[in-house]
């Protein structure tokens, strides 16, 4: 736990005494927005010029949209919570010379798109506005938040032929409880949190099942590669080995020395991506 979540945990848990009511509109406001805008890293900037820019609407935001390549199927990049579009920089151009349309969106309320925060429930409306223009993907790429994203999507009529997850979490309430441990708060906030998550998207405690990525496996048969860091300092490593038990079909690559962030552009990853994406009915190993 850094310094800062320390100190911003110890506020809170401190307001949560003195101020109630404050202190759990301030631990909401503080989880269901991203922390910042993320920019173009430099090494990503090439990439990013070269894309075509594209403009979708969802719930009357707009969204900026960006695509690579020309091929007749599409491959749908997702990118996780306070991240972008263009951190697929480098997938996005190992597609694109293979061949394929390599598609990616930054989400409400991150990088070029307005807004000011997203939903599960909005960013996968997203996916399929992507998908009515741009046809079937190919393979839809998620990275952390947008792995959830993308497994619901898919679970809600939208069609891919393999799926790839980077860093991808499992159970949907991961999202609360690892806040929550990063920033050691008291369990009344956590508790909090979890009420009004329920409010905001509809459901009681079966919206915890619903939305996590291994909800009803069955219905996905799709090959899967399961890409996670055994580092990972953000989403653990047991989320990768819950989606590897959920679905039969995937195979599991762990890596080492690449965390949560650099992960999506190593080539230790882009290219068991993009070879995955390439051969999509590849066998998983027997178990």
């Amino acid at each position: 736990m850094t310094t800062a979540y320390k100190l911003t945990g110890g506020l809170l848990n401190a307001a949560s005494v003195a101020a109630p009511p404050l202190a759990r509109r301030l631990a909401w406001e503080l989880f269901r927005r991203p922390t910042r805008r993320a920019r173009v890293h430099p090494s990503e900037q090439a990439a990013h010029a070269a894309a075509v820019r594209e403009q979708y609407t969802v719930d009357g935001v707009r969204v900026a949209g960006y695509r690579w390549g020309d091929g007749d199927r599409p491959v749908l990049l997702l990118h996780g919570w306070a991240s972008r579009g263009s951190r697929y920089a480098a997938l996005a151009t190992e597609l694109a010379q293979r061949g394929y349309t390599a598609i990616t969106v930054d989400a409400p309320g991150h990088g070029d798109s307005g807004g000011d925060t997203t939903t599960i429930l909005q960013y996968a409306r997203l996916v399929h506005a992507v998908q009515e223009r741009h046809g079937d993907f190919r393979g839809i790429v998620g990275h952390s938040f947008g792995v959830l994203t993308a497994f619901h999507a898919m679970r809600t009529g939208v069609r891919a032929d393999t799926i790839v997850t980077v860093s991808g979490i499992s159970e949907f309430s991961y999202l609360i409880a690892e806040f929550a441990r990063q920033l050691g708060l008291r369990q009344q906030l956590t508790a909090d949190l979890r009420r009004r998550m329920e409010k905001m998207l509809g459901g009681g405690d079966d919206l915890w099942t619903r939305l996590s990525s291994d909800h009803r496996p069955e219905l996905l048969t799709q090959p899967m590669l399961i890409l996670h860091g055994s580092d990972d300092e953000f989403v653990r490593v047991d989320q990768a080995h819950r989606l590897h038990q959920a679905y039969a079909q995937s195979q599991l690559i762990l890596t080492e020395g690449l965390g949560h962030r650099r992960i999506l552009g190593d080539p230790r990853i882009v290219q068991p991506a993009a070879g995955w994406i390439s051969a999509p009915a590849a066998a998983a190993p027997p178990r």
